[in-house]
């Protein structure tokens, strides 16, 4: 194998580490996103389900106090019928007194109603708190091992990056410019194998002349469909 080419060939490979690298990088954001957006999720079931309790406590509360102001107008209207001499007046007030228990009675009826609606909300809750801690509890220690690893990933980024540029000032100029050239265009599948006199990167048959020249290790050469860079060893035979 031509020593250009085992050099290209390593290169690539640190390229392949670099784009990875790279790549992995670029996916950290996203991934702290999700993880972020999971808890919010579950945060806010929590919080809603908690403010439909409040709600409902809310509520109660309201015909407590409804209640009571009925109870007291009872009381006002007992004083008054005690204190009337009419027979109609006193009729009256009775008449009043009984509608007014009535509607205490219908009160009372959905106070209980939301009584029974507050013990299982208060269920709801207990049960969503749980799940909103232990998945912000997760959430955070893979947002903690994701912080980890993006330390170590630039860390490497970066090591890769100076063992790279090394390596690059190993190839003559012409070369290097070629290789980064189809780097840019076909990513990193630039120095390919023949396979079966098959173009190891777009897998278009190759023509004898280009599979004898390869074979050759004279010069560097590539395919005439991809424009790839070719290369030959004994265990293709």
């Amino acid at each position: 194998m031509l020593p250009v080419i085992e050099q290209l060939l390593i290169l690539q490979d640190r390229d392949r580490k670099l784009l990875r690298l790279r790549a992995e990088l670029a996916d950290a954001p996203l991934q702290r996103k999700r993880l972020q957006d999971k808890a919010t999720q579950t945060q806010a079931v929590f919080d809603t389900v908690k403010q439909k309790g409040r709600q409902i406590e809310s509520d109660r509360k309201k015909l407590e106090l409804e209640v009571n102001s009925k109870e007291e107008f009872i009381r006002k209207l007992e004083t008054q019928q005690g204190a009337t001499k009419s027979n109609d007046q006193y009729k009256a007030y009775a008449h009043q007194i009984e509608t007014t228990k009535g509607e205490i009675h219908a009160l009372e009826d959905v106070e209980l109603g939301l009584m029974e609606q507050a013990e299982v909300i208060a269920q709801e809750i207990e049960a969503a708190a749980k799940i909103a801690a232990a998945q912000k509890a997760e959430s955070d220690k893979q947002l903690a091992d994701l912080a980890a690893r993006e330390v170590n990933l630039k860390r490497e980024f970066e090591s890769a990056s100076v063992e790279r540029a090394a390596l690059a000032e190993n190839v003559d100029e012409t070369t290097l410019a070629r290789y980064e050239h189809l780097l840019e265009r076909k990513g990193d599948n630039v120095v390919v194998p023949i396979k079966g006199g098959f173009c190891g990167g777009c897998h278009m048959k190759l023509t004898q002349q280009t599979f004898v020249s390869a074979k050759a290790q004279t010069d560097i050469i590539t395919c005439i469909n991809c424009s790839r860079i070719l290369y030959w060893s004994r265990d293709m035979e």
